[in-house]
């Protein structure tokens, strides 16, 4: 059997699983509550697992306490995750004695680490179910197995597969995800991912295109095209540029088309043509560059230098009005020097960012700079990220100025109730706009005209 076909067999047969749960639970009023940590793409797996779910007959429950299913959807990225998700999973043991029919489960990248899943599986024996990020496709025979009172425990080694078809409960509202392509092959020096996330798979454009087409059809006006590195994109003959063009062209009703993350090793002047051209691709990049040191991103093995870096920021101002950047930037990476630090600061100044989310480097067990000499010490760590913020709280400021005056259209996302009541939504670049106006505004787009700033936001008002 081709890997197509045996990826259609095992979709149907899961989802004939799922049909035959839901008859065995029928009215007992079953619920589910999914803990999402990390990223997007983490995201968008909870909303998978909650489709399976709502397929098997749950409801989503509001409280941990009100759930007959738990699940912890992990993530390993981040410091000190490992010390968060067991204290979490351990406060769940009381409510399984009060709740003797409660399901847990710990699914996600930390658990796709076998060390830690062997761990944790064998630390906490009321845990019955924990997968890998490979697995989702097992879901539906996990879930019954759990059911039959079998604890699970399923952690692949392989890349996993693309499969099409899985059910999806979207969380409710005008923006969504729709995942592109799975896994990375960077390979940076201080990152996990590859090794929880397995290399690059592309999805089909016309799989992407037709979820695309779905998700407007349900009510969605933005849709975020996610990737680990969304520029690698690369699926019958067809590439990210070009990707986003078919969607443009073949989905016109759909109003703002946005995508994360980009690296900039890979980042084409088509694609920056693309964004320039094409009315409903946002004019907001998330670029990364964590260093502004050649040597360290070297050591990094990010395959770009600061020039590199510098070039394509021209390149994108140039040629995309009023384009904003946004970035990630570790410090205190094993053998950071004051001068490679002093140089990301010097870059932070050249960009002018529009945001920035700052680390100070924390090992990973698993990676390459876990195992480098000359680790900086925390406590200098801490004064290298508190003097990186310090400089961006500068930087920022001094880019919103040239927005005094200006005319746009925002995505009205809901109402900031601190003090006087704003709503609040983005400009097509990814800034945030406060206005005065009617809570009835939400999920819909305005006009504006922007009147002052903030820290790294807008104020204004909306325009007749």
């Amino acid at each position: 059997m081709n890997n197509e076909l045996q990826h259609i067999y095992e979709l149907g047969e899961g989802l004939e699983t799922l049909d035959r749960i839901k008859a065995r639970i029928d009215g007992l009023n079953l619920r589910y509550f999914i803990e999402t940590y990390g990223c997007q793409m983490n995201e968008h797996d909870s909303e998978k697992i909650a489709g399976m779910l709502v397929r098997a007959g749950y409801t989503k429950a509001e409280t941990k306490q009100d759930a007959d299913l738990i699940l912890f959807n992990t993530c390993c990225v981040r410091e000190h995750a490992e010390k968060r998700t067991f204290g979490n999973v351990g406060f769940i043991k009381e409510l399984k004695q009060i709740n003797p029919r409660l399901i847990l489960g710990v699914c996600g990248c930390m658990m796709q680490q076998r060390e830690v899943a062997n761990r944790l599986f064998a630390r906490f024996p009321f845990v019955d179910l924990i997968f890998g990020t490979h697995e989702l496709k097992n879901f539906p025979a996990m879930l019954e197995n759990c059911l039959d009172k079998k604890r699970v425990f399923n952690v692949s080694d392989s890349d996993g597969e693309v499969i099409e078809g899985l059910p999806v409960e979207r969380n409710a509202g005008f923006s969504t995800f729709v995942n592109i392509m799975y896994g990375c092959n960077n390979f940076c020096t201080y990152c996990i991912v590859p090794y929880v996330r397995g290399r690059e798979r592309s999805r089909k454009p016309e799989d992407i295109l037709n979820e695309v087409r779905s998700v407007v059809a349900g009510g969605y006006s933005e849709v975020t095209l996610l990737g680990q590195n969304v520029n690698s994109y690369s699926c019958d003959g067809m590439d990210f540029p070009r990707l986003l063009t078919l969607i443009s062209n073949e989905v016109p009703e759909l109003k703002r088309l946005r995508f994360m993350t980009s690296h900039p090793k890979d980042l084409s002047p088509e694609l920056i043509m693309a964004m320039a051209q094409l009315d409903n691709v946002c004019k907001h990049i998330h670029l990364p560059v964590q260093s502004g040191s050649d040597s360290i991103l070297k050591k990094m093995n990010r395959r770009y230098t600061t020039a590199d870096y510098l070039k394509i920021v021209d390149e994108l101002r140039q040629n995309v009005p009023f384009v904003e950047i946004t970035t990630d930037i570790i410090v205190g990476f094993p053998g950071e020097t004051e001068e490679d630090f002093q140089a990301t600061l010097d870059l932070v100044k050249k960009v002018g960012y529009s945001n920035a989310y700052t680390f100070a480097y924390s090992p990973r067990e698993g990676t390459v700079a876990a195992r480098m000499e000359d680790q900086i010490p925390d406590e200098e760590k801490k004064r290298r990220l508190n003097k990186l913020n310090a400089v961006l709280a500068e930087t920022i400021p001094e880019n919103n100025e040239k927005y005094i005056g200006y005319s746009g259209e925002i995505l009205v996302e809901g109402v900031d109730h601190r003090g006087e009541p704003l709503l609040f939504g983005k400009l097509s670049n990814f800034k945030m706009v406060y206005v005065e106006g009617d809570e009835s505004l939400v999920g819909s787009f305005v006009d504006i005209k922007v009147d002052g700033f903030r820290f790294n936001s807008l104020f204004g008002h909306i325009a007749n």
